[in-house]
């Protein structure tokens, strides 16, 4: 298949190397007008914009391009019938979410979300335990994504950048959407949008959820936990290791502790799981979507709803109240 790449920034370059090397692609041409990197190193020609990369012949194309652009270069995309893998957020808002959604579905086309984490190999290893059952009842989901301050991101703030990684990964790990949210943010480093937030959301299940996320910090972090009944995972998804926590089942003889019925600590696993590279399998996925193999990406409906629960995060804060996800 023939594949194009807009965008050859930061992320772009890393779609870039992927598709370089993708089994039954070829990558044909990458759209930048001001490049930050070398091209002949991914053996493509570079073009000025997206029109041009259209006219080399697409049949799918992955957009890497700022955020504000995604629903004018999805939208040229559709138009001439290229199915299209756009990086998270899908667009900026929710109605250029819904434009885009509608704009592939009308047409037929394969249209997917670089939500990256949900193909981490400690998140995919946590969701299928999770749906067999070996946690039990879910209870919490707590999320912690810290790290430098990105000066490639300039139009938008932390909750549409990072916040939505944990949204969609809270959503697709439990299956549970979001019915409310409750969220603080903060404007640290002088930018007009926010650099900070602290979340407390509630799924449809009453399960609650809660999320740290900023770019201020030196220290980089990427954790989930997932607490219920029969304990705790502990997913690192910068190492891609999934921890299990068990709650103890040994009896006591200490009398000062009988009376106590809460949890204490038991057995702590570390799986041995398989690390491929989640960049790669996103690509894999999506290329065998396309080509109609079924595979599980993440849907531009999934990305709409994900936009939606990003903006009553920012009206919560705003409005300093709860805020219900429709």
């Amino acid at each position: 298949m023939r594949v194009g790449l807009v965008g050859l920034g930061m992320m772009g370059r890393n779609h870039a190397r992927v598709l370089a090397s993708l089994d039954g692609v070829h990558l044909v041409g990458i759209a930048d007008p001001h490049p930050s990197a070398d091209t002949t190193t991914y053996a493509a020609p570079l073009v000025p914009d997206v029109e041009t990369l259209i006219g080399l012949g697409l049949d799918y194309c992955v957009v890497a391009a700022p955020t504000a652009l995604h629903e004018s270069v999805g939208a040229a995309l559709a138009e001439a019938g290229v199915h299209a893998l756009i990086e998270k957020p899908l667009a900026p808002d929710s109605p250029a979410a819904e434009r885009l959604s509608k704009l592939f579905a009308d047409r037929g086309l394969v249209g997917g979300v670089g939500h990256i984490e949900r193909f981490n190999p400690a998140l995919q290893e946590m969701r299928r335990r999770l749906d067999a059952g070996q946690l039990g009842d879910v209870f919490q989901v707590v999320t912690r994504r810290q790290g430098p301050f990105p000066a490639r991101i300039a139009d938008v703030g932390v909750v549409m950048d990072l916040a939505t990684h944990d949204i969609d990964l809270t959503t697709w790990v439990t299956r549970r959407a979001y019915t409310s949210v409750a969220a603080h943010t903060a404007h640290r480093s002088g930018r007009d949008h926010e650099d900070l937030v602290a979340v407390v959301g509630g799924l449809e299940d009453g399960t609650v959820a809660s999320h740290l996320v900023n770019w201020l910090s030196p220290m980089k972090e990427r954790v989930t936990v997932v607490t219920g009944e029969r304990g705790c995972y502990v997913a690192d998804t910068l190492t891609a290791d999934l921890t299990f926590y068990a709650n103890s089942s040994v009896p006591t003889e200490w009398e000062a502790l009988q009376n106590f019925r809460g949890v204490t600590q038991g057995d702590i696993v570390r799986y041995a799981i398989a690390k491929p590279e989640p960049l790669r399998a996103e690509h894999e996925a999506f290329r065998d979507a396309v080509r109609g193999l079924g595979a599980q990406i993440v849907t531009f409906e999934e990305g709409v709803r994900t936009v939606r629960t990003a903006e009553a995060l920012l009206n919560s804060a705003i409005c300093g109240q709860r805020v219900a996800v429709d």
